[in-house]
C-alpha cells in the first residue's frame, strides 16, 4: 500500500499555479518561494515517485521522528529522525517512510532564482539532532510562522512576508553552524536541568525517555531523576508532560488546528490519550479549554 497523503493529522497548503506565476514576476519573491507546505505525523505507507519532467521546484524534507529513505540517481539513502534533505530540481527520485517505524515530517517545496544556492550539496542526509545549542524549536517555530503566513491568504504582503521567513528558515541549515553559536555564549552556562529541559523542548513532537534526557546531560539515569527532582520539585516525566500541555494550550488559544492535530504537535499520537491527559493536568477537557474565556 503507497499513498501520497491523507495521514491522520495531517497539515498543508498548496498554492495555486497563478500565485506562483505572479511571485515569479515579483521582485523579491522571485529569488526565493514556496510553492507548497505541510506537516505529515506519522505517515504510514507514504511514498512518492516522480520522473525528471515531475520535479519544476526543491523539495525540503526534514524527519523529526521515526524513519524514511530517498533515492536519487538511483542510490537509496536512509533516514532517521533529526535528519533532513533537499532533493533537486529537474532530477528524477523518490521518498517514502519505513514500513516499521514511519516517519513525522515536515516538508517544503520551493524554487526561484537563489534556490539552488540554498539546496547547494544539501541532497544527503544531514543531522540537525538535538545539541546543547541546536534550536530546532525555534527553526519549528519558523516553519510555522511560514505555514501560518500562507494558510491565512496570498496577498502581496503574505507572500512577501513567507519568503522573508524561508530566507531565513534555509540559511539556518545552510549556515548552522553560525545559526547555532550565535547563542553558544548563552548555552554554554547553562546547567544541567536547564540542558535538560532544552532537550524535552527541542524533541517535544516526538516520544522522548529519561534515559535520553540523561545520556544527552552525560548523567545516570538514576542521578539525573534525583538531581533534577531536586532542582524542579518534579520527575522528568512529570515536568515534560507539563511542558506538551502548555504547547497544547498555546495551539487551542492562538490556531484553528484540530484537536487530534494539536494531540501530534504536542507529542501524542492517541488524540484520546491526549485529552485524558489534558483534562488530568488542566482540570478540563481541550474541548472545553478553547470554549473557555480568557483573560
Amino acid at each position: 500500500m503507497k499513498i501520497k497523503s491523507g495521514f491522520l493529522g495531517e497539515r498543508a497548503v498548496i498554492l495555486p499555479i497563478p500565485v506562483v506565476e505572479e511571485m515569479k514576476k515579483d521582485a523579491l519573491c522571485s529569488h526565493l518561494f514556496i510553492t507548497d507546505i505541510g506537516f505529515y505525523p506519522h505517515a504510514i505507507h507514504h511514498y512518492r515517485r516522480r520522473c525528471r519532467a515531475e520535479v519544476n521546484q526543491y523539495i525540503f524534507i526534514y524527519c523529526i521522528d521515526g524513519m524514511g529513505w530517498f533515492e536519487l540517481d538511483g542510490a537509496k539513502q536512509m533516514v532517521v529522525a533529526g535528519q533532513y534533505f533537499i532533493l533537486p530540481r529537474d532530477r528524477a527520485h523518490a521518498y517514502g517512510s519505513d514500513t516499521k517505524n514511519p516517519w513525522t515530517i515536515y516538508w517544503i517545496h520551493f524554487d526561484g532564482l537563489l534556490a539552488g544556492y540554498f539546496a547547494e550539496e544539501l541532497d544527503k542526509a544531514h543531522w540537525l539532532g538535538t545539541e546543547k545549542n541546536s534550536r530546532i524549536e525555534m527553526r519549528v517555530m519558523m516553519f510555522e510562522e511560514i505555514f501560518n503566513s500562507l494558510r491565512n491568504g496570498y496577498s502581496r504582503r503574505n507572500l512577501a512576508y513567507s519568503t522573508s521567513c524561508l530566507f531565513h528558515f534555509l540559511g539556518s541549515l545552510k549556515f548552522v553552524g553560525a545559526y547555532r553559536e550565535s547563542i553558544r555564549s548563552n548555552a554554554d552556562e547553562e546547567g544541567i536541568v536547564s540542558l535538560a529541559i532544552h532537550y524535552m523542548r527541542e524533541n517535544i513532537i516526538r516520544k522522548v525517555t529519561v534515559d535520553e534526557m540523561a545520556a544527552f546531560v552525560g548523567y545516570s539515569v538514576s542521578h539525573f531523576i534525583s538531581v533534577f527532582h531536586k532542582k524542579t520539585g518534579q520527575a522528568p516525566i512529570h515536568y515534560l508532560t507539563q511542558l506538551r500541555i502548555q504547547q497544547a494550550c498555546h495551539q487551542l488559544d492562538f490556531s484553528d488546528m484540530k484537536i487530534n492535530q494539536i494531540a501530534t504537535m504536542s507529542g501524542y499520537d492517541d488524540p484520546f490519550y491526549f485529552s485524558r491527559t489534558f483534562k488530568k493536568v488542566m482540570g478540563i477537557s481541550p474541548q472545553d479549554y478553547r470554549k473557555k474565556a480568557k483573560g
